[in-house]
């Protein structure tokens, strides 16, 4: 896979064309990365035990590696 984690990439395609981010994840596996503050969801969560708050939280979800362009790769040493 061309694209490491830390590195800034561009999105290429879907509801956040153009956006930049840098990325948190990458699944080698299946193709994809996690990019901060791209395609943001918000999951709904219930309480699973007492005590435990439940509510709406966003989170971002993976995009397919093929959808992104690397702009700035950072070593990680």
């Amino acid at each position: 896979m061309h694209i490491k984690k830390n590195d800034l990439v561009l999105v290429l395609a879907g509801k956040d064309r153009g956006k930049t981010g840098t990325v948190v994840e990458v699944f080698p596996k299946s193709g994809k990365v996690k990019v901060k503050d791209v395609n943001v969801i918000t999951k709904h969560v219930k309480a699973k035990r007492q005590g435990q708050k439940s509510g709406i939280i966003k989170i971002e979800a993976p995009i397919d590696a093929s959808n992104v362009k690397c702009v700035e790769q950072k070593s990680s040493k």
